[in-house]
Formats: C-alpha cells, sequence, structure tokens
C-alpha cells in the first residue's frame, strides 16, 4: 500500500510539475497627458501682444488725413 501511495504521489508531482510555468504579463501602463491650458502660465501674453501690435499697425497706416 506504501508503494501505491508513493506512486500515485509521484504521478501527481510530475504531472503538476510538466504542466508549465506561471509567467508574470506586466500591465501595459498608457500615460494620458492633460491638454496645456493657457490660464496660469502667462502664455496667453503672447496672442495679447501680437493682437495689440497688428491693432497698432493698422491704426498706423490709416493716418488722420493730414499728410503733407
Amino acid at each position: 500500500m506504501k508503494k501505491f501511495l508513493a506512486a500515485i504521489t509521484a504521478t501527481v508531482s510530475a504531472t503538476s510539475a510538466f504542466a508549465g510555468t506561471i509567467t508574470f504579463v506586466a500591465p501595459e501602463v498608457v500615460a494620458i497627458e492633460e491638454p496645456v491650458r493657457m490660464g496660469g502660465s502667462g502664455a496667453w501674453l503672447i496672442p495679447l501682444i501680437i493682437i495689440a501690435v497688428i491693432a497698432l499697425a493698422v491704426t498706423k497706416g490709416k493716418g488722420n488725413g493730414n499728410s503733407n
């Protein structure tokens, strides 16, 4: 009976040994970037300056009609 239990134990352990290995599959990490906001960094100054320069160029170009 001891040989029979030893044979069954050896068979069960051998089948689990050949079943394969456990592999770790790392989860894929996806970084989500938030859109750039123009509020706090002062980036709103650049378009404002461009609009001011264009407005000055347009108003200087028209003149007041007193060209001699």
